[in-house]
């Protein structure tokens, strides 16, 4: 008779070459029951099975056999036994837990509604946020132009942040939209798997008016008196005799203005930078009197526009930039935005805020922190800071300029 070391590594050799039977057909009854009724069947009732197809008469009973557990190999088919038991138990689970979450009808729409996986979710800002990651390289979109390098540089270089709660066609698409509005890119692809990993096929930017038109709607050019600082993307109603048409304006020019570039709208200041008084906005915009304008309307709306002898052209408020509204309130309490990036081996490197005292020392708040692979808004005191990251701090003139010459 072998030593006991012995005999237990022949009986889990033993268990190994007699439970894959037992173990293919535990996984298939959880597979099936779970499947096509939602019941899962008893763990004991599988094992008892799967100890029984191993060729054990009276399955986990034999434990209790005396001409088994007696016998000069005892060691050896006890643990056989219970290495059947345990393998055939887990391959029951994982049938049971695949069969409860594979889809009843397998599609293309049921693979894009699942989620993504858990393991990917972040919490940032008090809200659960998914990191998508472009992996591999962006490929061109047959029948189209190649990308310039430079452009794809920049998409890859992008971060790409959505709620935690999308199902991944919902992100395939938002990713496409935000692709095609902050690069302008004449078409985007994107597939994006449970990991959060995200291939890109894109086309270059078209020019021309087309492209700044928008699905179901038409550009219709009308000559008529035109308001002064008149810009694109305003939203302008025209006067007809028989109708009142909203639109987007498109590009307008004056008829006495000598340069006949479309008109553009400026594009809105940093506000994390609005420490200095915000200069002038010199954008290039209609200088009133007669010209010509093209706007975006609906399909309905094109003929009174064209049978229209002498529009008249009104511009429709925008509404108020609540953002501006945040800073002008601070300034008038006498605080004020300024961003800043901690440098090496100063008093914030390698620390917490709670162990810097920020407002305490230096009379300001943090309100965000910008590390290479994220935002943290509104940071706990546990937030580490290190160098090289932006700090969002909100203070007085004086405390500011304080807190930048010690830790900036």
């Amino acid at each position: 008779m072998a030593s006991l070391p012995i005999e237990i590594l022949m009986g889990i050799y033993l268990g190994l070459l007699v439970g894959v039977i037992p173990a293919l057909v535990s996984w298939a009854l959880g597979f099936i029951f779970k499947y096509f009724t939602g019941v899962s069947v008893p763990g004991f009732g599988v094992v008892v099975l799967a100890i029984a197809l191993a060729g054990v008469s009276g399955g986990l009973l034999a434990l209790a056999d005396r001409s088994i557990t007696q016998a000069p190999n005892a060691e050896r088919v006890v643990t056989a036994i219970l290495l059947v038991g345990m393998v055939s138990m887990y391959a029951h689970s994982k049938g049971d837990q695949l069969g409860a979450n594979f889809p009843k009808r397998l599609s293309l729409k049921g693979l894009r509604d699942k989620r993504l996986s858990a393991d990917v979710v972040e919490f940032v800002g008090g809200r659960d946020e998914v990191r998508i990651q472009i992996v591999g390289e962006i490929a061109d979109m047959e029948g189209y132009p190649p990308l310039p390098e430079p452009l794809r540089a920049d998409i890859r270089g992008e971060e790409w942040r959505f709620p935690a709660d999308l199902r991944i066609g919902e992100l395939e698409r938002r990713m496409e939209e935000r692709l095609k509005s902050e690069f302008d890119l004449g078409d985007v692809a994107v597939t994006i798997d449970e990991q959060g990993r995200a291939s890109v096929a894109a086309a270059p930017p078209f020019s021309g008016l087309s492209k700044r038109v928008g699905d179901g709607r038409h550009a219709v050019s009308v000559d008529a008196l035109l308001p002064t600082g008149l810009a694109r993307n305003d939203e302008v109603t025209v006067l007809t005799e028989d109708a009142q048409i909203r639109g987007t304006v498109l590009s307008a020019r004056s008829a006495e203005a000598a340069d006949e570039t479309p008109v553009d709208t400026p594009e809105e200041p940093d506000i994390a930078d609005a420490e200095q008084p915000a200069a002038p906005i010199r954008a290039p915009t209609t200088d009133g009197g007669e010209g010509r304008l093209t706007v975006a309307v609906t399909r309905t709306d094109v003929q009174p526009l064209l049978r229209s002898a002498a529009p008249k052209v009104v511009v429709e408020p925008r509404g108020t930039h609540r953002e501006y509204e945040l800073v002008s309130l601070l300034r008038r309490a006498g605080s004020r935005f300024r961003r800043l990036t901690v440098r090496a081996e100063g008093a914030l490197d390698g620390v917490t805020l709670s162990d810097a005292r920020v407002r305490d020392t230096y009379g300001v708040a943090v309100v965000a922190i910008r590390k290479p692979d994220g935002w943290q808004v509104a940071p706990h005191g546990t937030a580490a800071v290190e160098a090289g990251d932006e700090l969002y701090a909100v203070g007085g003139r004086d405390a500011l300029d304080g807190f930048e010459e010690a830790v900036a």
